[in-house]
């Protein structure tokens, strides 16, 4: 009885959850899924507020840092069909940064994506002599 009201509590609680997501709450984990898959053209701004100067302007297909730390920024974009570049940017009291999306992206707000990619759960093995 007492595994019957547990798991009755339990599809309660993931029912409940499951309501309370939005459409934008969706969209927006697509749309960082797609950014994440170098599918979203981005323009990154870096932005000096003591001096009121842009610093270093970012533009294309790229990828923000998900694993950053608390005054770290990593940012991937793709320049061509299997070449990449990864910048690390610190930032400070006075620095700070905007991202803009330059361009339309199709996502769903009714479905989540999965992103299966099955070459990443086979390493690429290089032997150091």
């Amino acid at each position: 009885m007492k595994k019957l009201l547990f798991v009755a509590i339990s599809l309660l609680f993931i029912f409940v959850g499951c309501m309370t997501e939005t459409d934008a709450d969706i969209a927006s984990r697509n749309l960082s899924k797609e950014a994440d898959m170098f599918r979203v053209d981005r323009r990154i701004i870096f932005y000096n507020g003591i001096t009121d100067t842009y610093m270093l302007t970012i533009e294309g297909n790229c990828s923000l840092g998900n694993n950053d730390g608390p005054k770290e920024l990593t940012v991937t974009c793709k320049t061509g069909p299997d070449e990449y570049k990864k910048h690390f940017l610190g930032l400070s009291d006075n620095v700070t940064y905007f991202v803009e999306q330059l361009g339309e992206a199709k996502v769903s707000a009714y479905r989540y994506k999965v992103i299966f990619k099955p070459l990443s759960i086979i390493p690429d093995i290089e032997l150091n002599k």
